[in-house]
């Protein structure tokens, strides 16, 4: 698609306050794709201003026409997904077929979900003497990042929409076509001006400038766990909402009983997907003391197959901070059993499909979020010690566990500090909630879980 060089604010494309713009680059060819509008707090302030006109009229709309409206964005993503996924791949690097299937695919689930919902939830009802109402928050900001572009827009926007909330997005500068492609579904399905508003621009400016508006709020951030730190600390000095989905070391804990061929191989599949850029990515693997060498040859030559199947990193800071990873690994004694922090092709931000052996808890790899296609195996003697292992970071946004018997696993999962636990290799549900225990974040996004981050309740007595 061709950039656009304004802002989608109260149901249009305006100039920007200033001049200033953002080169956007494919991260396959390190070429120029586009330019869009660098946003300051002038651009955040009209799009808030826009956004709170909206609410009004929005939120007194009927839950069935909110419903509607939202069917129709479904129904537009849906005719547009081969456009998006071009997009995705260009501004991502992502290989076309995972851009179709799951960059512009997912979304479409995910809008066709909060459609459902805004059509059936329980926004009234009777307890008592009571009755309890479900209002929308107000006017959210969003910021979302750039390893899933188009899904992190519409898991926010989604439900803040069918809620009855207006929305000011700012999205991650490294992906911003395909949030311009967003706001063009948006008008296309007929949601009224204002409801939705779009600026792009760098995060220390416009993201900053939205999270600390005093007219905004709720606040929906993705991101690193050090932003979600100053969002939250800047929210919490205006008794402002938030939601924070943040980091993730997520534990893949393979039981004695499992198939251990199974677990590995989709363990790291899992890892290598979207070139490792996932925060629920199960980057550490866990495995029984007796059975870890068959583990790591596993490994070893299940990553090997992706040499040429996954796409770059999104940026060079990003590709040398993966690489840094990678060279404290090796410094700190883990074994490279595949891989390596040298770049497999001269252009582009590529990075080698990589597996360490002989990690241990305390390593910088074992416990750092390192966003990148990069798999440590860990062993355990026995499954207090593996709970002790899966348990013994700072996060706890997603894991794995794979048994014998899916009883066993249930048991293990549910003593595992995380939100989120894939049972024998568990299908992705969009009606789920996801979200993280500890310092993975605040808040859950889909499903009935994900509507009500941007609801508040009030009750009347009789």
């Amino acid at each position: 698609m061709k950039a656009h060089d304004g802002m989608y604010i109260d149901g249009a494309w305006r100039p920007a306050a200033q001049g200033d713009t953002i080169e956007v680059v494919n991260p396959a060819d390190e070429q120029v794709i586009g330019h869009v509008p660098a946003g300051t707090a002038a651009d955040v302030d009209t799009a808030v201003r826009a956004a709170r006109a909206a609410f009004p009229g929005w939120a007194a709309t009927p839950p069935a026409e909110r419903a509607a409206r939202l069917a129709a964005l479904r129904d537009v993503l849906a005719a547009r997904r081969d456009e998006i996924a071009e997009t995705v791949t260009a501004e991502l690097g992502a290989p076309l077929a995972f851009s179709q299937a799951v960059h512009a695919g997912v979304p479409v689930l995910v809008a066709g979900s909060y459609a459902e919902l805004a059509a059936t939830y329980a926004f009234e009802e009777k307890v008592g003497n009571s009755t309890v109402y479900q209002e929308p928050v107000g006017v959210v900001g969003a910021i979302t990042p750039w390893n899933y572009p188009l899904h992190q827009i519409v898991a926010k926007v989604a439900p803040a929409l069918a809620a009855g909330c207006t929305v000011v997005l700012k999205p991650a500068e490294d992906t911003p076509l395909t949030a311009q492609l967003f706001a063009e579904a948006v008008a296309e399905a007929g949601v009224p001006a204002g409801v939705f508003n779009l600026v792009t621009g760098l995060g220390p400016v416009a993201g900053q400038a939205l999270a600390e508006h005093p007219d905004v709020d709720l606040v929906s951030f993705t991101g690193s766990t050090a932003v979600g730190r100053r969002i939250g600390a800047t929210a919490g000095a205006a008794v402002k909402r938030v939601a924070l989905e943040l980091g993730g070391k997520s534990a893949n804990v393979i039981l004695p009983s499992a198939d251990l061929a199974k677990a590995v191989n989709v363990g790291v599949a899992n890892v290598m997907s979207n070139s490792g850029q996932t925060c629920s990515a199960w980057t550490r693997m866990l495995v029984p003391a007796d059975r870890y060498e068959e583990a790591v040859e596993l490994a070893a030559a299940a990553a090997a197959k992706y040499g040429d199947r996954i796409g770059p990193v999104v940026n060079a800071k990003q590709r040398d901070r993966v690489r840094g990873y990678i060279e404290k690994g090796v410094a700190e004694g883990a074994r490279l059993v595949a891989g390596g922090p040298e770049s497999p092709r001269e252009q582009g931000y590529f990075v080698s499909p990589t597996v360490f052996a002989d990690v241990t808890e305390t390593m910088t790899i074992a416990q750092e979020e390192i966003f990148g296609p990069v798999l440590s195996i860990l062993r355990y003697e026995d499954e207090e010690d593996a709970l002790r292992i899966a348990n013994g970071t700072v996060y706890g946004l997603a894991g794995a566990v794979w048994a014998g018997e899916e009883s066993e696993a249930v048991a293990f999962a549910r003593r595992l500090d995380t939100g989120q636990v894939d049972i024998n290799g568990g299908r992705f549900n969009p009606l789920a909630p996801f979200g993280g225990y500890k310092q993975s974040g605040v808040g859950r996004e889909l499903g009935t879980h994900g509507l009500s981050e941007y609801l508040q309740t009030k009750s009347l007595q009789f």
